[in-house]
């Protein structure tokens, strides 16, 4: 997996948007809440940070090569250092599932107005 096909399942998924607000880095927003980030060193990617559930954070903080994310660590995200810690599928999945994290502390109304109300009923993660 490279960090162009991380983009396109982040974008691909319902109500996403993308932010720039730290250099290069890409940040995902569902709702105008943040559910994963191409962290970028410089010009370079480095990592993939994104929000984990509380059982995922325990197992994957266990994993070389991802830890808790600075700053983020107590809502329970997860640093990706590389794309190697994970396999193409798994990442996906975990991306998937932060963005249904996310999506689902939105209020109804909100959801509806991005629509994604229906795909989050359809989503086996919740």
């Amino acid at each position: 997996m490279r960090y162009a096909d991380i983009e396109s399942h982040c974008t691909a998924l319902p109500g996403v948007s993308v932010h720039t607000p730290w250099s290069e880095s890409r940040v995902f927003k569902v709702g105008g809440k943040m559910f994963a980030m191409i962290v970028m060193d410089g010009r370079q990617p480095r990592g993939v940070w994104f929000k984990a559930g509380e059982a995922s954070f325990a197992i994957r903080t266990r994993v070389k090569g991802i830890e808790p994310c600075p700053y983020l660590a107590r809502a329970y995200w997860v640093a990706m250092d590389g794309l190697k810690p994970l396999k193409a599928k798994e990442l996906r999945a975990y991306l998937t599932r932060a963005h249904v994290l996310v999506a689902a502390g939105l209020s109804k109304k909100k959801r509806e107005s991005l629509g994604i109300m229906a795909a989050m009923q359809d989503n086996p993660f919740l």
